[in-house]
């Protein structure tokens, strides 16, 4: 079998399975682990699949910049956003990470609430210049341009005054084994300190993240509480989910 041929017959076993397996590949193949390795490291280099231990993953497209991620599963996240902004008490403190779903999360926020919002992303705050009831404390740091956020030393030991009730977490894979990624290491690193300084976390799943995985880990699926998701998802994607403890709402 030729390159091309394994690689194309690699993505079409990910897409029809959702993983790889090198071990299994190699012996339906009759080849070598090595080779199917060889293959999986490029075309992971390709950014068309992320390797994990003993294989593969597919690679998450909200990998894009933040100005492309704004075009991917707009009416998705308009439903998770608005299911997020429905579990806000008046009184709260919450966190609220980057991105183009925590966009759609603070969008609608009813104008009658009254809370706290913490956030280390420009783009949230600004979209909460207008609320009449809202109090807006913007985390610094180094601005991480990728995803409009501030990331870095301050940016931690920032977050570390806080305690807040409620962390609505931004990230780019979902996977039940993986756990919870990003393409960034300063970006995860982030939010780590912003989980582990509020008595809950939810993660924002639009349908392009579940089952993909990106370079760098956040945490474990059972160090998070609830995933807000699409409706339509397949309830075979989202068994593995509360197994792991997790509460999913259906958006």
């Amino acid at each position: 079998m030729l390159t091309q041929q394994r690689k194309a017959h690699i993505l079409a076993v990910l897409k029809q399975t959702g993983q790889v397996v090198a071990k299994s590949l190699s012996e339906q193949l009759d080849l070598s682990e090595d080779t199917i390795r060889r293959d999986l490291r490029e075309l992971a280099a390709e950014g068309l699949l992320q390797r994990v231990h003993g294989g593969a993953l597919p690679a998450s497209p909200a990998l894009a910049d933040f100005s492309g991620r704004q075009a991917i599963a707009t009416d998705g996240k308009k439903a998770i956003g608005r299911a997020a902004a429905a579990m806000i008490r008046p009184g709260q403190v919450v966190f609220v990470d980057g991105g183009t779903t925590t966009v759609q999360l603070v969008r609608h926020l009813p104008p009658e609430l009254e809370a706290t919002i913490i956030t280390h992303s420009p783009s949230i705050a600004v979209e909460l210049v207008s609320h009449p009831r809202i109090t807006v404390e913007l985390i610094g740091g180094r601005l991480f341009k990728h995803s409009v956020v501030a990331v870095g030393a301050s940016a931690i030991e920032a977050i570390a005054r806080y305690r807040a009730d409620i962390y609505f977490m931004g990230v780019t894979g979902i996977h039940p084994e993986t756990g919870l990624t990003t393409g960034d290491s300063e970006e995860a690193a982030v939010k780590r300190a912003l989980s582990r300084h509020a008595a809950e976390t939810i993660v924002l799943a639009s349908s392009e993240k579940l089952g993909a995985a990106s370079p760098y880990v956040i945490l474990p699926m059972n160090e998070i509480q609830g995933l807000i998701v699409e409706r339509g998802t397949r309830d075979e994607t989202m068994a593995a989910y509360p197994a792991a403890g997790v509460s999913v709402t259906v958006a």
